[in-house]
């Protein structure tokens, strides 16, 4: 189905799919389409996007503070060492999606962020490589011209999938792109459009 932007009680026209809720309208607002370099909070965001496969990115906004908690700040070196009785431990988590395969695929994608960063060329610098270093600008007018996927995000998932990733195929990783600003897809009358690429992400403080 194929749909507008809206306009929002508070006079600002929004891409249509945070609705309402606040929690996601201020995700629209102040996360999704900035351009996103930090090496850990790229690694954070595509295991999250992985744990999304099958359900709606709201249920995993909801949860992503418990999710935080629950996987050490998404520290991948931490990760990486997660033993049975941690596997174990987060199956019993009811904060988070108990997805066996998930949670294994986190840790394999740690082992595989880590050794991306300890050998070359560096987990941020390897994805945004594929950019040239600069987001895509698209100039969608409603949600029915934005893809699923992409030839880029083919390639991509391609060379993530060959690196040892795990639950990055194509749709994943284009949503992942949309996400970390790799490209914009607010809509062209999304107030969010003409300034999210200029935006600088704040540092986010780490859960104690």
């Amino acid at each position: 189905m194929s749909r507008a932007p809206s306009l929002h009680a508070d006079g600002l026209t929004r891409c249509p799919w945070p609705g309402e809720d606040p929690l996601y309208v201020a995700y629209h607002d102040t996360e999704w389409g900035v351009p996103e370099y930090d090496d850990r909070a790229l690694y954070e965001k595509l295991m999250l996007d992985g744990f999304q496969a099958g359900l709606s990115w709201i249920t995993i906004l909801r949860k992503r503070d418990n999710f935080r908690k629950a996987f050490d700040d998404f520290q991948p070196e931490k990760i990486a060492r997660y033993n049975a009785k941690k596997v174990h431990a987060l199956m019993n988590d009811a904060g988070i999606v108990r997805n066996r395969a998930k949670i294994d695929g986190a840790i394999l994608s740690a082992r595989s962020y880590l050794d991306i960063m300890e050998k070359g060329p560096g987990f941020s610098k390897l994805l945004w490589d594929f950019m040239d270093g600069r987001p895509k600008i698209n100039h969608f007018k409603t949600t029915a011209s934005v893809p699923a996927s992409t030839p880029l995000s083919v390639q991509i998932s391609k060379e993530l999938s060959s690196r040892g990733f795990k639950f990055v195929g194509p749709t994943i990783v284009y949503a992942f792109m949309q996400a970390t600003g790799m490209v914009n897809d607010h809509l062209v009358d999304c107030h969010c459009h003409a300034s999210c690429g200029k935006t600088q992400r704040k540092p986010r403080l780490k859960v104690k």
